[in-house]
């Protein structure tokens, strides 16, 4: 058997300096957690997290025919960004509707910038290469292994990058991009997250990673800031209702079983899946996913089935205890006429059929 060695953010050594426990996540030797899982997710909610994200993928597009070309690669509308320093979520999708990858796109004064999950940074790459050849004068550049990404979450994210980078920052509306400094260190940054809460998602070259993330975690002590590891990071998405790739999505669902309708603009003209998800559109969908509350103590988990009727219906996708909301929660996959808010269901835990509802989502949303 041959050993995989695991590849490490260049803030690897500041997270064991911390104590922070190190876990296996997508081939990346990420911390899970610092303190305690409740604990930071608690940070993020009221005071302010900061997170190692940089096994993220970074893509850069240039090219007199960018702007064509990834209008036909992703779902939704790129001209929603009709000016510089604006961001969009979307997906890739495949010809039968299913998702490649979500991303967020940055369109920027010069280019566009592309982030996309750690565990498809060579995937989505392919992908994209694929269709590159169709728009002449197009160029991509992975500027992944260069750029290190760390996320400032919380209530009191905005003050904190406030005091380190400018006033102006405040003044940035939700998903749009900036340039600065944080003292004598050049970032750029999205007001942009995957927790629920207002805060930045932080560009920085990656030999200047661990000085900015200790330049952040100084400054934000007077606003009892936390270091944050993945395991609050999926707890908080999955209380503010954000998929993660890999559970809610994948090569075989598609944004619209997804609920992710919203980000799929099919009216903008053609794109790669379109027709499929027309097709899904008007055909009505084979699965949707939905929120579900249950009941009692035991936690649904990823995997577990889901039943309506006296059989299973569906399967749980991810599942936690909703360590804000109080009680424990689950997305999961049922077919739609089971999917209406109100239904009764049951989640086999163990031994027994936990019941559980369908509710809205997400399960938390922030106060503005």
């Amino acid at each position: 058997m041959v050993a995989t060695t695991l590849q490490e953010t260049p803030l690897a050594d500041a997270h064991r300096k911390a104590g922070a426990r190190m876990v296996d996540f997508a081939g990346w030797n990420m911390p899970v957690q610092y303190k305690s899982i409740v604990a930071e997710h608690s940070a993020v909610r009221n005071k302010v997290g900061i997170f190692d994200v940089s096994h993220m993928g970074e893509f850069v597009v240039t090219g007199a025919l960018a702007s064509d070309f990834i209008q036909y690669v992703i779902a939704n509308d790129l001209n929603k960004l009709a000016k510089a320093d604006c961001a969009l979520y979307t997906q890739l999708v495949r010809p039968n509707g299913g998702t490649v990858d979500d991303l967020i796109v940055y369109r920027r004064k010069d280019d566009f910038l592309i982030v996309v999950n750690a565990s498809n940074i060579d995937k989505d790459w392919q992908w994209m290469q694929s269709h590159q050849a169709a728009f002449k004068d197009v160029q991509m550049r992975n500027i992944s292994s260069d750029t290190a990404l760390l996320a400032l979450q919380g209530p009191h994210a905005v003050a904190l990058l406030k005091d380190v980078a400018g006033e102006w920052v405040e003044s940035m509306p939700s998903f749009t991009y900036g340039e600065g400094t944080a003292g004598d260190i050049k970032i750029s940054f999205g007001r942009t997250g995957y927790t629920g809460e207002d805060g930045f998602e932080i560009f920085v070259d990656s030999a200047k990673a661990e000085r900015l993330w200790n330049v952040l975690l100084e400054a934000g002590t007077k606003y009892g800031i936390e270091p944050c590891g993945l395991g609050a990071r999926d707890t908080l998405r999955l209380e503010a209702g954000l998929p993660l790739y890999g559970h809610e999505l994948d090569d075989q669902t598609s944004p619209l079983e997804a609920g992710l309708g919203w980000s799929v603009k099919l009216e903008k003209g053609d794109f790669v899946g379109r027709a499929a998800l027309i097709d899904q559109k008007e055909k009505g969908l084979p699965k949707q996913l939905v929120c579900l509350k249950s009941e009692g103590k035991a936690l649904p988990r990823q995997g577990y089935p889901v039943h309506a009727d006296g059989q299973a219906v569906g399967t749980v996708t991810s599942g936690s205890q909703g360590i804000h909301v109080g009680y424990p929660i689950a997305f999961a996959y049922v077919p739609p006429r089971y999917g209406k808010v109100g239904q009764e269901l049951a989640v086999a835990i163990r031994d027994s059929q936990v019941a559980a509802k369908v509710v809205q989502r997400p399960w938390y949303k922030r106060k503005k």
